[in-house]
């Protein structure tokens, strides 16, 4: 692959790993680090990338493992005036947003490739390097979280 030609496929992609890195971490400067940390790391190993075809699930994983770079080394503490308001453009998804970020990270992110992402289940396993039935059950559990998690919120929000 020619640089021009990583250059255009990264260029492609950067919308997806925002969304990605939105999902796995809170705070948007982050998510800003992660991808540009990700998109980096990726540029100085391209030659690593054995075929093509795997170039965004390869990406993908970089920008993974970016994210749980900044989880695990910036334990910070924020104002609360540096916590989003709304975390997400659509108002309609905040619920959504807070929700996964409840969820344990082995089924948000599963969660969030397939059902946001539009990946599906084998393109999943890959990027994960898991069994595509771990992932099913990961996806399943997932959801049946998500739902208990957004019924409780209704249920509160209901009672107050």
């Amino acid at each position: 692959m020619t640089n021009e030609a990583f250059t255009e496929a990264i260029i492609r992609m950067t919308p997806t790993l925002y969304r990605i890195a939105r999902g796995q971490l809170m705070i948007e400067a982050d998510q800003q680090d992660a991808v540009q940390e990700a998109i980096r790391r990726s540029w100085e190993k391209r030659e690593n990338l054995k075929d093509e075809r795997y170039l965004q699930t390869w990406v993908i994983r970089i920008l993974l493992n970016a994210c749980h770079d900044i989880q695990r080394h910036e334990k910070r503490v924020y104002p609360v005036s540096e916590i989003p308001d709304r975390p997400l453009d659509a108002p309609e998804f905040v619920d959504l947003r807070g929700a996964l970020l409840q969820l344990k990270e082995k089924y948000r992110v599963p969660v969030i490739l397939h059902y946001i992402e539009g990946y599906e289940i084998r393109h999943v396993s890959e990027i994960l390097k898991l069994p595509a039935s771990t992932v099913k059950t990961r996806l399943m559990r997932g959801r049946t979280r998500l739902r208990d998690i957004l019924n409780e919120e209704a249920l509160e929000e209901y009672e107050t």
